[in-house]
């Protein structure tokens, strides 16, 4: 019976980069296409803190990936990834805004983060293009897990600094 290292070891190994990296990409797309439904559908039901802290904390087990050397990332790339994330973050803090309805909390529709969560796509599948020719994949998956968590955290934080102050309003 074949180990989850040896799987993931014949993975890296045995099928050619290029596959995994339009394979992953193809996948992430998808995933971007249903977090933007997901949020949508978010949007139409009152939010709350466990709402809001949820994503990160199911996000946080991504982290179990380190556990096997073809995802680990150098120190400095760690520092990079969480630069990058954080950075990003600051756009979806500033167009995510909540609004009162019947004395409940809403997440406010946003066109622009439609735009905003593409564009993140896009950026990404450039890197991903771009890095990818000098990055291992499975490195370079890590890197992309860092940044997600980098951005996804802080966001998250933001987005509860804004629930409690217009919930202290109310």
């Amino acid at each position: 019976m074949l180990k989850l290292h040896e799987i993931i070891e014949y993975i890296f190994n045995e099928i050619p980069s290029v596959y995994l990296i339009v394979g992953s990409t193809l996948l992430f797309l998808f995933m971007g296409t249903m977090a933007f439904i997901v949020r949508t559908k978010a949007a139409k039901r009152p939010v709350s803190p466990k709402k809001i802290i949820l994503p990160p904390l199911f996000m946080s087990t991504g982290a179990l990936m380190f556990l096997f050397e073809e995802f680990r990332v150098p120190l400095l790339q760690v520092f990079e990834s969480v630069i990058v994330g954080m950075l990003f973050s600051i756009v979806l803090i500033k167009t995510t805004n909540f609004e009162v309805k019947n004395e409940k909390l809403y997440v406010k529709k946003s066109r622009a983060f439609l735009i905003i969560l593409f564009g993140l796509l896009l950026v990404r599948f450039v890197a991903k293009l771009i890095l990818s020719s000098t990055i291992d994949v499975g490195e370079l998956g890590g890197m992309f897990w860092i940044l997600a968590f980098g951005m996804i955290v802080p966001w998250r934080i933001g987005m509860l600094v804004k629930y409690y102050k217009l919930k202290n309003t109310i």
